[in-house]
């Protein structure tokens, strides 16, 4: 009995391996399933069978089974390969279509760990780190460093689970892509316009006699000239064709008198056209090639301009107490944070949308969306072109806080070190050009935001004391601001309304405390 009872438990496990086939490669994705473990059940199960096979009385199926190892190596092999892992390009952004290989941080033979960066990847709003995707060994790199313009799912590499598998990755290339329309030889053939309305017919005109007389025309018969030979003697002095001169003697017979006035036609000399690289004598200049970020800020901000209906709202804001209490909140900190004006425009501009919410909203096309959480976007410059990292929840953290972040977000983005989750979104954004004296001007919206601030720098005015008698004149420090609104989300009143609420805050900073 106890015989019986083992002969059928093994009979069971192997026809419960036999079904595991066709799931046999999500199987292997599994990290405990390790090439040890593999070997142990494959192991278990070919004994099993080679024990019980020859026995009569169990499934046909127990005979025909197939040792497991061979069963995994086919299933995981390709074209005669061993196992391996393709690793293609990955999305790293919701608007990446392409991107670049910037970097290889692995080598082909480097064994590859879980949360090891394998390469980093220019996408099109920074550069970012891609870990590798499986564990094992970098068995081939088929797209090298600096390659550019990659589709999405590009096979960039080959990982193995095994070592020695490396060498049979060593003449391995990538399958070509099918060429787009774009990069074939011959271009589809356009499909032909529709055929325009013929015009009306015209009433026949009678026919215009004028008066003959020689001219070049075209000889009646084809092929022969005939003419008199002194005039065939005179076109040959003048260098005349004959063949387009009419002629007047009979059957159209060219004679001397027919050449009177006619003269050689002037060779015409077409100028070569001029090649499009081909720049101007003297010109000296350096061709920039677009960088995937260039061209995703060319993209978004032309198709803000010609389809968001801007409009630009300013005002002037007196900022000597933010200055002051700036100053002393420094004094404080001593020197572990250093605040910014832009610091209190952040929080100010964070505090009033909770007063104005109509502005923390965003056009989605059939819908506007009003956000319950403040995210303020700051736009940052890099080398490489505007990024806006975002410092969430702006309305519940305090100056330092604030600061802090932005300092934090700016460096990262000027290291192109920025995660998706760090500058995707936002509910509203602020440009600041004070630090370089400019002394106003207008930002272009970021979509889906309907907002953003554009912030001068702080310049010395005259101002008048409106509260005195006799209207005191003083010397004032003045920073303008200039909204940009989306008229589609935000009215010119609601805008307006917002502006107040913010030049409130600036000047009596006190109140950003209530």
């Amino acid at each position: 009995h106890v015989s019986g009872l083992f002969i059928l438990l093994m009979s069971a496990v192997c026809k419960f391996y036999q079904r595991l086939r066709p799931f046999s490669r999500q199987l292997h994705r599994f990290r405990s399933w390790t090439p040890t473990t593999r070997a142990s059940l494959s192991t278990l199960c070919n004994r099993s069978v080679s024990f019980i096979g020859p026995m009569r009385g169990l499934p046909r199926h127990v005979d025909s089974i197939q040792p497991v190892s061979q069963r995994l190596k086919r299933v995981f092999s390709s074209e005669g390969l061993p196992e391996h892992f393709k690793v293609t390009l990955p999305a790293l952004s919701p608007t990446m279509e392409e991107g670049k290989i910037a970097s290889w941080e692995k080598e082909v033979g480097d064994e590859l760990n879980e949360g090891e960066v394998l390469a980093t990847i220019e996408t099109d709003k920074a550069t970012m780190d891609f870990e590798t995707p499986e564990t094992g060994y970098l068995a081939k790199i088929l797209v090298p460093a600096g390659t550019e313009n990659l589709p999405l799912r590009t096979l960039v590499a080959i990982i193995v689970p095994e070592k020695e598998d490396i060498e049979a990755f060593k003449d391995f290339e990538a399958p070509k892509l099918a060429a787009s329309p774009s990069m074939t030889a011959d271009p589809a053939p356009q499909p032909q316009p529709p055929p325009s309305p013929s015009p009306p017919e015209r009433p026949a005109q009678p026919p215009v006699s004028t008066p003959f007389s020689p001219s070049l025309a075209t000889s009646p018969t084809a092929g022969r000239v005939f003419a008199s030979p002194l005039a065939k003697k005179l076109a040959a002095e003048k260098s005349l064709d004959l063949t387009t001169v009419r002629g007047t003697g009979p059957g159209g017979r060219i004679r001397a008198s027919d050449l009177t006035g006619v003269s050689a036609p002037s060779p015409v000399v077409s100028a070569p056209p001029p090649s499009a690289a081909q720049a101007p004598l003297g010109d000296k200049f350096t061709d920039i090639p677009l960088s995937n970020m260039r061209k995703v800020i060319a993209t978004r901000l032309l198709q803000s301009k010609q389809t968001i209906p801007h409009y630009y709202i300013s005002v002037d804001i007196k900022v000597d107490d933010v200055l002051q209490l700036r100053e002393e909140l420094n004094g404080e900190l001593g020197g572990r944070s250093k605040l910014s004006v832009n610091d209190f425009v952040i929080k100010a501009a964070a505090l009033s949308m909770r007063h104005v919410p109509e502005v923390n909203s965003s056009w989605m096309d059939t819908f506007i969306r009003r956000h319950h959480n403040v995210d303020i976007s700051v736009a940052v410059a890099t080398d490489t072109g505007l990024i806006t990292p975002i410092v969430f929840e702006a309305d519940r953290k305090g100056l330092e806080t604030i600061n802090s972040n932005v300092m934090e977000l700016a460096q990262k983005a000027r290291d192109s070190k920025l995660m998706p989750h760090e500058f995707q979104g936002g509910t509203f954004t602020i440009s600041n050009l004070g630090m370089y004296g400019t002394k106003s001007f207008t930002a272009i919206i970021n979509p889906p935001q309907s907002c953003i601030l554009a912030v001068g720098a702080v310049e010395r005015r005259v101002l008048v004391d409106a509260s005195a008698e006799n209207n005191d004149y003083f010397v004032g420090k003045v920073m303008n601001v200039t909204m940009s609104c989306d008229h589609r989300v935000v009215d010119g009143a609601v805008g307006a309304q917002w502006l107040q609420k913010f030049k409130a805050y600036l000047e009596s900073p006190m109140t950003m405390l209530l």
